[in-house]
């Protein structure tokens, strides 16, 4: 459970703001989304192949 304390003076905006940034960190909405239809493992593993290829070229372009 998520719990966001309200300081004095503050407005909701900000404390709405300070939730889902905590909701989107827990990663929850996230795996709801993967689990909605079945993903073979075969094409789990690729797309996960393919996600550290790019991550990768991201990190030698850094350097």
């Amino acid at each position: 459970m998520i719990i966001v304390n309200v300081k004095e003076g503050e407005s909701l905006d900000r404390a709405l703001k300070r939730f889902k940034k905590k909701f989107e960190k827990t990663g929850v909405l996230r795996e709801l989304r993967s689990r909605q239809a079945y993903e073979k493992k075969s094409v789990a593993r690729r797309t996960q192949v393919k996600k550290a290829i790019y991550k990768q070229g991201l990190n030698q372009d850094n350097v």
